[in-house]
């Protein structure tokens, strides 16, 4: 079996990312042959398992990349707009004013649903039910880290907050992973059947997480 150079192995690894992000989104995992992914990166089925244990190993990597990505634009449209002072361009409210933790928490957590109700990755794996099946291939200490690594996101605004006596005190992990509850009712909306109604208890959820959280000070402009 012959190996390949550094150059070699990165463009196949691109490729199988590239090809596995589209057919993913488009018919799941099932769906989705070895074949289909190696045919593009002109690999045969077998040299797949070099690069990845299995196609559940590669979604993932492709989830986890698109979780890195999204995560920063939706932050800089959230918690980065806390404390931002007015004329400072879109970082603020309607009004051009700083955002309170309290509005950047539903802001965060409002794009954050937005992100799942409509990313053809997240909700193909969740129409297909693929969702428990992706998480078993993994130990429990991955997993672990992968929830850290997640909260590692919010944990910083969480202490800097705290520290300002803006948001209740506690564990910072616990306090992130409350808000990280709520995108669970995005995985579910179609369970709902009235969008209408779904988007109203999503929007209630929201709110009531982001008041429970900040004190009475964070609201103060």
């Amino acid at each position: 079996m012959r190996g390949f150079d550094a150059d070699e192995r990165e463009r196949i690894r691109d490729s199988l990312r590239e090809t596995g992000r589209e057919l993913f989104a488009r018919y799941g995992l099932d769906k989705t042959t070895i074949a289909d992914l190696t045919d593009p990166a002109d690999i045969a089925n077998g040299t797949f398992y070099r690069f990845y244990d299995s196609k559940e190993a590669l979604y993932f990597e492709i989830l986890r990349e698109e979780g890195e990505r999204l995560a920063a634009d939706i932050l800089a449209e959230s918690f980065e707009r806390v404390g931002a002072g007015a004329g400072e361009g879109d970082n603020g409210n309607e009004n051009g004013e700083a955002l309170t933790p309290e509005e950047g928490i539903v802001a965060f957590l409002t794009l954050l649903c937005d992100e799942i109700e409509t990313n053809p990755l997240v909700r193909r794996l969740v129409v297909d039910d693929d969702l428990s099946r992706l998480m078993a291939q993994f130990s429990d200490e991955e997993l672990r880290e992968e929830q850290a690594q997640s909260l590692s996101y919010v944990v910083p605004y969480v202490e800097r907050w705290q520290a300002d006596g803006l948001l209740r005190q506690g564990d910072p992990e616990v306090l992130a992973a409350a808000m990280g509850v709520v995108k669970f009712v995005a995985y579910h909306s179609d369970d709902f059947h009235d969008e209408t109604f779904y988007r109203s208890v999503r929007d209630a959820l929201i709110e009531v997480v982001a008041s429970g959280l900040t004190t009475p000070e964070s609201s103060k402009k």
